[in-house]
């Protein structure tokens, strides 16, 4: 997955609380390298594993994990030929434990867990070479008992010192001595021992002097009375060191002689710290495993986004089934960002092998790739500025994206002129259509709300907004197209009525649509006002000048009309489009606001050709026809279907 996605999602911030569930360092590293993957197989298995590992921490919490830290470098210590210490036997001791009692733990953990359980058995328990560890090495050294050798060596260490510790217990005693002596203590100076002498003593003692204090008050004396005995231990020191060499040196080649195991092991332990890890994750999120599928369908059921805790209001989203293409519209902080993050971030999470924060009966689909374009992406280092960012991004998407990918697309076309940034979103969605992504997109375009309702495969959503309260609801509903609230929320704020009214007129029917009543505009119907926003959306930026009067007409008598053209019928002192050609009666069927006329060619004068209207070859369906009469006709030329017809108003 590409990491600008990735950045973009913030899956990184989800690894990082990832990784705070986990036991070692070796766990972190591996959830710092996760990337989702796209093979549905491998997807299923590793969220079965998460599923199985939350079954047996909701049974039982304390699993059996060892303390891998470090323990990695531990077998590459023998390859250079030196012995492994106390220390480093006593953690591969404890691995070699905790793979025991794991398998012990997983015994009856096999029907909550069946393929997790399992992993205990791809471990070596290795018995051999743990008891001769447990019995060699205690409390971080090397035991007595580790050879009969060591035990006869330190025996007899233990009685000289004694004899070397009762001597110069004597002397502090000592009604001779106790004056010249600073304290009533027996020390050690390099091995030997010593006593703590008065500086201006220390010509008094016979001994060699092996310290003195940062003052120089006191200094170190050994006496010379056992000098002979400190000579003894030292040899039997040597002797033990040569010893333990010899132990430490037994227990390296037998694991040497086991790496190959003990690696496995500290894989599978690793593996074991991963998996649960990722089912504490899931606990904390109350998350849960979903229905995975290869054909692109996404349905989300109250799905939270993960970083944003208790107050994220819950997401219903379907992608996928009835149309390929979702626009979302609507307010400003309506919460628009943060669904399309939602979706994308849950996408990424699960392809990750995570549980996800929906409820039952979510799906998803594995994606080859998620694209994104979230976000201020101006960068001044590269002098770009917010739109030739996004356009750069969009580019390289539409280059890369294909019918197993997921586009993600914030305020498409911001950032430049409106009219060329519509018509600049409408072709990028078309482009990324024909491609066959699927699509989520964000925009500002009421234009782009008419396109995604007249156009197959593609649906409109929004996020609701309270007028009461003037705040979003953070709430998606699909199957509706969003409204800016601008009018609205000034409205609510204060602002004159006559000022809102005149707004609304200047906004949605100005003297570009001379079929519109400018004292009835505000109480046309709905879908009065949706054809007006048709009309719109089909006159582009470059037929602008062509509106400010209609073409004159030489010879209206000889005109003919084609299916598109834009005219104006003087009978009813409106404009209208061809929909039918002329008849043996010399009338066209004209198109004009909801209703068909049949019009003389007398009263007609051409506004505007259909060629500067609609691009070549285009599909004049869309304009005449309903959507559902488009859906069942091509459906019927597919098949005979019983029952179904297409009803059309004359």
């Amino acid at each position: 997955m590409n990491t600008q996605t990735i950045n973009m999602l913030e899956l990184n911030k989800i690894k990082e609380n990832l990784g705070s569930y986990s036991i070692n360092t070796i766990t972190k590293e591996a959830i710092h390298k996760l990337e989702p993957s796209a093979n549905l197989s491998v997807i299923r298995s590793w969220i079965q594993d998460t599923t199985e590992a939350r079954n047996i921490l909701e049974k039982s919490a304390s699993v059996p994990i060892a303390n891998l830290n470090g323990i990695e470098y531990i077998l590459d210590i023998p390859k250079k030929g030196l012995n492994l210490n106390p220390d480093q036997l006593s953690l591969l001791y404890g691995l070699l434990d905790n793979v025991s009692r794991i398998q012990r733990y997983m015994k009856d953990k096999e029907f909550v867990a069946p393929t997790v359980s399992n992993y205990a058995y791809s471990m070596f328990d290795l018995p051999d070479i743990k008891d001769e560890i447990y019995r060699c090495i205690r409390n971080g050294r090397v035991d007595d008992h580790a050879s009969k050798a060591l035990l006869k060596i330190r025996k007899q260490v233990g009685v000289i010192e004694e004899r070397i510790k009762s001597k110069l217990d004597n002397m502090l005693k000592s009604s001779v001595y106790r004056d010249m002596m600073q304290d009533q203590i027996i020390s050690m100076r390099d091995g030997r021992y010593v006593i703590p002498v008065k500086s201006k003593f220390k010509r008094n003692i016979d001994g060699q002097i092996l310290d003195s204090s940062s003052s120089g008050a006191t200094v170190y004396i050994e006496p010379s009375d056992i000098r002979k005995l400190q000579t003894e231990i030292s040899l039997l020191r040597a002797e033990e060191e040569i010893e333990i060499s010899k132990i430490l040196s037994m227990l390296t080649g037998m694991v040497e002689g086991y790496e190959r195991e003990i690696r496995i092991n500290i894989e599978g332990m690793a593996h074991y710290d991963f998996i649960f890890t990722k089912a504490k994750y899931s606990i904390a999120l109350d998350a849960a495993g979903v229905e995975l599928n290869a054909e692109n369908k996404i349905q989300i059921v109250n799905g939270r986004h993960p970083l944003l805790g208790e107050k994220c209001i819950p997401l219903n989203f379907s992608l996928g089934e009835a149309y390929q293409a979702l626009v979302l519209t609507g307010p400003n902080t309506g919460g628009k960002t943060v669904a399309i993050k939602t979706v994308g971030l849950l996408t990424l999470m699960v392809q990750s092998g995570l549980h996800v924060p929906v409820d039952e009966g979510s799906k998803f689909g594995v994606f080859r790739e998620v694209f994104t374009d979230i976000g201020d992406g101006q960068s001044i280092e590269q002098s770009l500025s917010t739109f030739s960012s996004h356009i750069t991004n969009i580019i390289s998407i539409m280059k890369q994206a294909g019918p197993q990918d997921l586009v993600i697309l914030d305020e498409l076309g911001a950032g430049t002129d409106p009219a060329e940034g519509m018509g600049l979103a409408v072709s990028i969605l078309e482009k990324l259509f024909s491609q066959g992504s699927m699509i989520l997109a964000t925009t500002h375009y009421s234009e782009i709300k008419e396109f995604a309702n007249i156009t197959d495969g593609f649906e409109n959503g929004s996020m609701e907004f309270d007028l009461n309260t003037l705040q979003p609801l953070y709430k998606l509903v699909i199957g509706k197209a969003g409204k800016s609230q601008a009018f609205s929320i000034a409205l609510k704020l204060g602002m004159l009525p006559d000022v809102i009214n005149r707004a609304k007129k200047i906004t949605y029917f100005n003297e570009d649509y001379p079929h519109v009543d400018n004292q009835n505009a505000l109480t046309l119907s709905t879908e009065d006002q949706e054809r007006i926003q048709i009309l719109r959306y089909k006159a582009q930026s470059s037929v602008k000048k062509h509106l400010e009067k209609p073409v004159q007409n030489q010879n209206n008598l000889t005109e003919e009309y084609q299916i598109g053209d834009r005219v104006y019928i003087s009978s009813l002192k409106t404009a209208g489009i061809i929909c039918e050609l002329e008849n043996t009666q010399g009338e066209y069927g004209v198109l004009a606001g909801d209703k068909k006329h049949q019009i003389h060619k007398k009263r007609l004068k051409l506004h505007i050709p259909s060629e500067m209207l609609y691009p070549e070859n285009y599909d004049m369906d869309i304009v005449f026809e309903s959507k559902e009469n488009r859906k069942k006709d091509k459906l019927m030329n597919k098949r005979h279907v019983d029952g179904m017809s297409i009803d059309r108003e004359n």
